[in-house]
Parts: C-alpha cells; sequence; structure tokens
C-alpha cells in the first residue's frame, strides 16, 4: 500500500467515520480549500454540518485509485436523517447514496486539494424531497 492510499483511507476512517478530528489536522494542509474555511477546519466545517443531520452516516470505500499525487475514491454511504439537512426537517429516513471524491497531495503527504461528488438527487429523494422543474 503507498503512502496515499494509507492516508485515504486513514481520512474515510479517522475524520469521515470515527470523527476523529484531530487526524485532519494531521493529514490535511493549511491552504486546502473547504466549506467556508481553508484547510482541516474548512474540511471539518463540512463533516460536521453531515454529521449533525445524519449523526450515524457511515462511508464505505468501493474504489481507490492513486497516481503520482492524486487519489481518486468512489464511495458509498449510509445514515440515518436525525438532524436538519439543509431545508429538511429530520425525517428518521435511512438513506444510502455514492459519490466520488478526487484529492491531490503536497510533498509532505498532505491533502491539498479536494473535491467531491455525490448522488445529491438520488438522497433528497430518499428523505420524501419533490423536486420539480419550472413551470
Amino acid at each position: 500500500m503507498t503512502e496515499i492510499e494509507s492516508t485515504v483511507r486513514r481520512f474515510v476512517a479517522d475524520v469521515w467515520n470515527g470523527g476523529r478530528e484531530e487526524t485532519a489536522y494531521e493529514i490535511v494542509a493549511a491552504d486546502c480549500p473547504g466549506l467556508g474555511a481553508t484547510g482541516p477546519d474548512g474540511t471539518l466545517a463540512w463533516h460536521r454540518d453531515r454529521r449533525a443531520a445524519f449523526p450515524d452516516l457511515r462511508y464505505k470505500v468501493v474504489d481507490l485509485v492513486v497516481s503520482a499525487d492524486r487519489a481518486a475514491v468512489r464511495w458509498r454511504a449510509a445514515g440515518t436523517q436525525l438532524g436538519q439537512f439543509g431545508p429538511v426537517p429530520p425525517t428518521g429516513q435511512l438513506v444510502s447514496y455514492s459519490g466520488a471524491t478526487f484529492l491531490r497531495f503536497d510533498t509532505d503527504g498532505k491533502i491539498i486539494d479536494a473535491w467531491s461528488v455525490n448522488e445529491l438527487f438520488q438522497l433528497l429523494q430518499q428523505l420524501g424531497v419533490e423536486v420539480l422543474p419550472p413551470a
């Protein structure tokens, strides 16, 4: 296993699944873009928000590809909505959805860029949100 692969798996296990915020400070670079802030604080802001809505949310790595200073992670996630998710009040609904996260690393092995895409529309449908096109 490469150092980058090990870091990605640790990121998913510790930060995404374990809520061990100290790991983000060890493996996310200070200038990594995030939600409203840069570095570990920006990364953690997104995960805190998501965990507030889905406290039991768990991610499973489906596929992981590493090349030079980059990694692509295809994942599945499942959790129960017990908190506010955007405009959607708590539903108690169990949801499952997929996505992919693309990471770039600096020469010290820290994450300097993270970009994700996921099945947000499918997630919202599972919460009972009806999305209608404009009239």
